[in-house]
């Protein structure tokens, strides 16, 4: 299996928010997604780590047959098809590019996003990064560099995409690691660019000790994308079950989005069982299909 950490080192936004019935304001940008990709007023679909046992090309297939729209791409993950073992990412090249392109347009998926990945402090490095989510009309970028953000924020200005910090769990044993913690991000993302924000992996903040709704408020208003996952316990080894079968509170999460009028990507992240996770996959999506904000909110 492929070692996650190591990969590590618009207009439509409005209108979808306004239907919502919120009154918060959203990230001002014109990559806003396109409603025909929202599903019950979310736009639900698949990190394609939850299949980083297939190819990029079967992880756009997996993503719609398991009733997703949207799909979040990882690097290096096999390209697959006539483009073999080809890691998917800045330097596949245009063939293997269009390959993808046109998968998703088969299955009827978007591109949203592209991560986690490391952004260099160099600018050379950073915008080729940008080019290829322009090239592929993503969304964001999904990262946990930091200490590269002055870097990255004029590129944001210039190319008009996000950039998300994701958090992996609380590292006891290493202080430095603070990106699991949402005042952190809030204290890094303030001032900046509106289009720089928080990459919320549920999940993670659950392993971490903390509660996600209260995390999503701590970051309301800063909120790019979300890697939503329900887990079976309160504990650093928990691991994925299906939407509302665990203690992650999914439901209190969708309140809180739909209340903050949040119009970024939901990304089913399901790393248990993941060679037979279709059917909880399925279940997850479905579980967004079928939500319904209580009365009064």
């Amino acid at each position: 299996m492929i070692d996650r950490r190591t990969l590590i080192s618009a207009g439509t936004a409005g209108a979808l928010a306004t239907a919502l019935g919120s009154t918060a304001e959203a990230a001002p940008v014109e990559q806003a997604i396109p409603a025909q990709y929202a599903t019950n007023g979310f736009f639900i679909g698949c990190q394609a780590w939850t299949w980083n046992h297939f190819t990029a090309l079967e992880a756009v297939e997996k993503t719609a047959q398991a009733g997703g729209k949207v799909i979040e791409f990882f690097p290096g993950q096999k390209v697959g098809g006539p483009h073999g073992d080809t890691g998917f990412g800045p330097d596949c090249g245009p063939e293997a590019i269009a390959t993808v392109k046109a998968a998703l347009a088969k299955h009827g998926l978007k591109a949203v996003n592209f991560g986690v990945v490391g952004i260099p402090k160099d600018a050379a490095g950073a915008r080729k990064l940008f080019e290829f989510a322009k090239t592929m009309g993503m969304r964001a970028i999904t990262t946990e560099s930091v200490d590269a953000i002055d870097t990255f924020e004029p590129l944001v200005k210039e190319y008009d995409i996000c950039v998300a910090f994701h958090n992996h769990p609380k590292q006891p044993n290493n202080p430095n690691y603070k990106v699991w913690d949402p005042n952190y991000i809030l204290s890094v993302v303030k001032g900046r660019d509106k289009r720089i924000g928080a990459c919320a992996d549920t999940g993670h903040w659950v392993r971490s000790g903390l509660k996600p709704v209260e995390c999503i408020r701590i970051l309301k208003g800063h909120i790019i994308s979300s890697h939503l996952k329900d887990l079976n316990e309160v504990a650093p080894e928990a691991h994925d079950v299906p939407f509302g079968t665990g203690v992650s509170d999914i439901a209190g999460i969708l309140d809180e989005y739909r209340k903050q009028g949040f119009t970024g990507n939901i990304s089913v992240e399901y790393e248990h069982e993941m060679e037979k996770s279709m059917p909880m996959v399925a279940q997850c999506i479905g579980f967004v299909r079928g939500y319904s904000a209580p009365r009064g909110k």
